[in-house]
């Protein structure tokens, strides 16, 4: 990931409605938003932005595009995300849900195949508190420091960013990964990007299902990481979905259900702290458990 203020930026779907306010949002913010792509539009301008057909018109214009925003209709994230990829566009945020799921495993592929850094679909983007804003997170619950922070739910990362600014504690990066069942990129792969990241001293990740903390127990046993993490078991006591048929199923599940559930969670938080990372089960923990981090780096 290389993303700065200074980073040449387009917007693809610009004229789609959420874009145009956003694209508002993020050039006040101090984002380079440098041309916006909308077939049909061009040689029209939304809020000062010059809008092209395309992004090879984009290109020649304004010359090395660092990052694409993709705002458009679901069923045309393909080939918007392959017209980026084309033009050698190398980071790539994709704010659209519910994108095919065959779509965006083709997606994948053609990423990898580029080596190009998808985020999304279904992303918030990306906050540089008070520096700029790549995305769609609201600015003011983010506050400049050198926590990274990743996580699905804007609403989460923003609560979290609260907690951590009352505790005088701010974010070098937020990073939103998407609520897709298909991502373009892992929650292990941005845990590798915050770790070498220079900005970053300490990581927040909120895992909101028992599964996403997998990615992060194979990183610590692994040992390829240098920086505190502390993960948030965010809705640890929320019942897992279930489909119930008859009076018998629904009278044993209540009987039965529970038990392994709470043994799954202990387990997982077992197996996170044996790999050495951090773990708060409450909102109000996350403060003290990353000063308690600090304070040890400091030790070693």
């Amino acid at each position: 990931m290389n993303l700065s203020p200074s980073s040449n930026v387009i917007i693809q779907g610009i004229n789609e409605s959420p874009a145009t306010f956003y694209a508002w949002q993020m050039r006040s913010l101090g984002t380079n938003i440098v041309a916006g792509i909308s077939p049909g539009y061009g040689g029209t301008e939304v809020e000062g932005i010059p809008v092209f057909d395309l992004v090879d018109q984009a290109l020649t214009q304004v010359g090395k595009i660092d990052l694409s925003l993709i705002f458009v209709h679901p069923y045309q994230v393909l080939d918007a995300a392959k017209e980026a990829i084309a033009a050698g566009i190398q980071q790539i945020i994709i704010f659209t849900p519910q994108v095919p799921p065959l779509d965006t495993i083709e997606l994948v592929k053609a990423a990898k195949a580029s080596n190009t850094l998808v985020l999304g679909p279904g992303s918030h983007g990306i906050m540089i508190p008070q520096q700029a804003s790549f995305g769609t997170l609201a600015p003011q619950f983010c506050h400049p420091g050198d926590i990274g922070l990743i996580g699905t739910s804007d609403y989460l990362c923003y609560e979290v960013a609260l907690e951590l600014n009352q505790a005088n504690l701010g974010q070098s990066i937020i990073v939103s990964l998407g609520k897709e069942r298909i991502m373009g990129s892992s929650l292990l792969q941005w845990l590798k990007i915050l770790n070498e990241d220079p900005k970053t001293s300490a990581i927040v990740c909120i895992a909101q299902q028992l599964k996403e903390t997998e990615a992060i127990v194979s990183l610590g046993n692994n040992h390829v990481y240098n920086k505190p993490i502390i993960v948030y078991l965010a809705g640890l006591k929320t019942p897992q979905e279930k489909v119930l048929y008859d009076a018998f199923t629904i009278i044993s599940s209540h009987l039965s259900d529970s038990i392994p559930a709470v043994d799954q969670q202990r387990q997982t938080i077992k197996k996170l702290q044996k790999a050495g990372i951090m773990v708060a089960k409450r909102l109000d923990e996350i403060p003290t458990i990353v000063k308690s981090a600090y304070q040890d780096s400091l030790k070693q």
